[in-house]
């Protein structure tokens, strides 16, 4: 390995002193056994402390070209090593980030010991640069040398900004809120440069007893700046001279009032505001420090980034900021406002995409993210990235090339949450559970006020049965006061893994009356129901969630829930009431989700023409959808070959499910381990009580994936059936009884519990 030069020869960090010159890691007084690879990676971090060093660089920078190692492995143990040896943690670092995949960096402050001659050198240095220029006209050295320069590097990669709102002075308010969306898209497409979000400055904002809706005047931008731990503040201004705007920019440090960089542009007319805005703030990125090469190449115009219409901007701008305040059930309308005002909006179409599919719209999601991604040409390249990945993951559901998106993406950007956000999203709905905790934990230390996080992150910790870490990622959602009605509705889910049905009918009773979280707790209290056996109650509460999210125009959201009881029913054995519920859900709402759920349950309620022509139609429509392909296609197939006593056959169709089949099947929507299920009931068929009973554990086991999902009860009929199959009459007894205790109170007339009866009977 080659020896890596430095000048230094000590650097402190911490309580940790590194000596480069006798290559020893101190901490205080005691030395820190480390050498190897683990010190040589410490030695390059600390020599460029803050900033991100690539897998890559590593492996260039300790590796010779011609050596055969296996590179991943030797770093990932040498960084194993180095964190002990600093007693540091992964998922709360206090000296080494990770970013998965990317590379590293040293977040400690570091504090550099130079040798007293090391002042001589520089001299000497200078003078070398010095001497040869006389060869230049005196008046350029005089300028060169006494001129007040710009300080190359005002901010770094590790500094934050906040923007403050436009000081308008035109009096007209079409200015308002406008310029500023307009500049944080410029800026955004900085790889150097990042931005507090506008979640981020809404809570600093409440913490500071101020309203979401109070304007960012530069004194309360400097408070937000100082309260969020960032470097500088951003304001403008727009005058009016005449017919002529001048637009004037200003970057601020916040902890000393010194003016990083300004910038001033005119324009010839309001047509000519955004262009003038563009090249003001094309300038004060290279003046923060940002690399011409960078500036270059990530500058789209905004009028192709964002509008050319102002009326547009302002009104995506007020969705933005209703969103980040209340959610997206109230920030539809400003973006269903903002593409009515400019039919090409590329950014507006991808912001509807995303909102659509988190309220389980999924026809919606996809059409406008198709629209998105037909006008991704003209947009900068972080929204090419976001539009891309949405297009992708909503709307083809090829999963592989949204993640290669993604790869993309965090590598331009890594400090952005939102690739690996959709990362973990993909990982998820494969059934990776343990890399999309990963992926999310990312997320959350990079975007720590996105509320949406904590939603994904406590799933992600329930699906591998970690109740309490659960919690804890609830109470710190909590304490930084972030609520969404996805948290609501998994707060409640952890409610139920925990057996809590105080908790869990208090979340009900709260939510009742809210748009977009009622109908989410409703649906959940009725999927709990029907986990006990009260079909009654759970179709009651079904009709309630489904009134409650049609009453905001959620026409999918409702199918959807009456496609879930369909399910429900069907595996309770009330065929005639499941046909009728999956025929009326197709009417609603014949989205992807809704015809794949309602395949599955005519296949199961002995409709196998019905199912089969649905298999046809969703093979047709979504031919390159994984989940549609890997999971739905061959679950609903096995189906239809159990209705017609095929096990062998249904068993054979499940094995292309088998890699998936922990998967996250339809987004939000609580189905899941569907082929685990009907595995199990191919070997009950097939009389083969010992496989039946792994499937139906293995449903069990994954009780945090199951959720309240009401087959998770149905599983332990499963395996008592198959322990009653391999003849253990006492496993039998007591899982019959684990199931007749759970519907110790369902309704007498539903016939798999007749059936449920007789059959423990018979055990007597």
């Amino acid at each position: 390995m080659p020896v890596l030069a430095t000048t230094r020869r000590q650097v402190r960090f911490g309580p940790f002193t590194v000596d480069l010159v006798s290559r020893e890691l101190r901490k205080e007084d005691s030395k820190v056994p480390l050498q190897g690879l683990p010190f040589q990676i410490l030695t390059i971090l600390v020599d460029q402390p803050g900033e991100w060093i690539t897998r890559e660089e590593l492996r260039q920078r300790l590796w010779h070209a011609d050596t055969f190692v296996d590179f991943d492995h030797s770093i990932n143990t040498a960084i194993g090593k180095l964190r002990r040896a600093l007693g540091d943690d992964a998922d709360e670092p206090r000296y080494i980030e990770t970013l998965p995949r990317h590379g590293y960096r040293l977040i400690a402050e570091v504090e550099d010991e130079r040798p007293q001659q090391d002042s001589k050198v520089a001299k000497q240095k200078l003078w070398k640069m010095v001497v040869p220029s006389a060869v230049l006209p005196v008046g350029l050295i005089a300028g060169w040398l006494l001129y007040p320069r710009r300080q190359v590097g005002a901010l770094t990669d590790k500094d934050t900004i906040v923007l403050s709102d436009f000081d308008n002075k035109t009096g007209d308010a079409v200015f308002d809120d406008t310029l500023k969306q307009g500049l944080s898209v410029q800026l955004e497409q900085s790889p150097f440069l990042a931005m507090v979000s506008e979640r981020k400055v809404i809570e600093t904002l409440k913490m500071m007893g101020r309203s979401a809706d109070d304007r960012l005047t530069p004194e309360v931008t400097h408070e937000v700046c100082l309260r969020t731990g960032s470097k500088a503040i951003v304001t403008g201004s727009i005058v009016g001279l005449g017919s002529q705007y001048v637009i004037g920019l200003k970057a601020v440090n916040c902890n000393t009032g010194d003016v990083l960089a300004e910038a001033q542009q005119q324009a010839s007319g309001k047509e000519a505001v955004l262009k003038a805005l563009d090249n003001a703030a094309i300038s004060l990125r290279g003046k923060l420090g940002e690399s011409l090469s960078s500036v270059q190449k990530y500058a789209t115009p905004l009028e192709e980034a964002t509008t050319p219409s102002l009326e547009a901007l302002k009104v995506y701008s007020l969705g933005l900021k209703t969103w980040a305040a209340k959610g997206d059930t109230a920030a539809q309308p400003f973006y269903k406002r903002a593409v009515d005002l400019d039919p090409n909006f590329a950014m507006a179409y991808a912001q509807m995409s995303v909102l659509y599919h988190d309220l389980n719209e999924i026809a919606g999601a996809a059409e406008n993210g198709r629209k998105a991604y037909d006008l991704r040409e003209k947009v900068s390249e972080r929204e090419r990235f976001w539009i891309e990945s949405g297009y992708y993951d909503f709307v083809t559901g090829e999963l592989e090339k949204g993640a290669q998106v993604d790869e993309l993406w965090l590598q331009t950007y890594p400090r952005d949450a939102m690739p690996y956000t959709e990362l973990g999203f993909v990982s998820a709905t494969v059934g990776n559970w343990e890399k999309a905790l990963e992926e999310w934990q990312v997320a959350v230390r990079l975007d720590p006020k996105n509320g949406l996080l904590y939603y994904l992150l406590s799933l992600a910790y329930m699906s591998q049965n970690r109740l309490d870490e659960a919690e804890a990622v609830f109470k710190q959602a909590e304490e930084r006061n972030l609520d969404n009605e996805q948290l609501l509705q998994s707060r409640y889910w952890l409610a139920f893994l925990k057996g809590d049905t105080a908790q869990m009918a208090q979340l009900v009773s709260g939510a009742t009356g809210e748009p977009g979280a009622e109908d989410l707790l409703l649906a959940a209290q009725a999927d709990t129901e029907g986990w006990h056996g009260k079909l009654k109650d759970a179709h009651d509460l079904t009709r309630r969630a489904m009134d409650s999210a049609q009453h905001n125009d959620a026409q999918e959201t409702a199918a959807g829930y009456q496609a879930e009881e369909a399910l429900r029913e069907v595996e309770s054995g009330s065929l005639k009431q499941a046909r009728a519920d999956a025929n009326a859900a197709l009417k609603l709402a014949p989205n992807r989700d809704v015809r794949t759920m309602m395949a599955l349950a005519l296949a199961r309620a002995g409709d196998s023409a019905g199912a089969e022509k649905l298999t046809t139609e969703l093979d047709k429509t979504f031919p390159l959808d994984t989940m549609v392909q890997r999971y739905w296609l061959p679950t609903i197939r096995a189906a239809v070959a159990l209705g017609h006593k095929d096990p062998d056959r249904a068993i054979e169709l499940l094995k292309v499910a088998s890699t998936i089949e922990l998967s996250s099947a339809t987004g939000d929507l609580t189905i899941f381990l569907c082929p685990v299920y009907l595995r199990g009931e191919a070997y009950l068929m097939l009389h083969d009580g010992n496989r039946a009973a792994a499937e139906f554990q293995n449903f069990i086991d994954h009780r945090g994936v199951a959720m309240n999902f009401p087959w998770g009860a149905l599983a332990r009929l499963g395996l008592a059936r198959a322990y009653a199959m391999q003849g253990d009459t006492a496993k039998a007894k007591a899982a019959y009884q684990d199931f007749l205790t759970l519907w110790k109170d369902a309704d007498p007339d539903i016939p798999i519990l007749k059936q449920t009866k007789a059959e423990y009977a018979k055990l007597q």
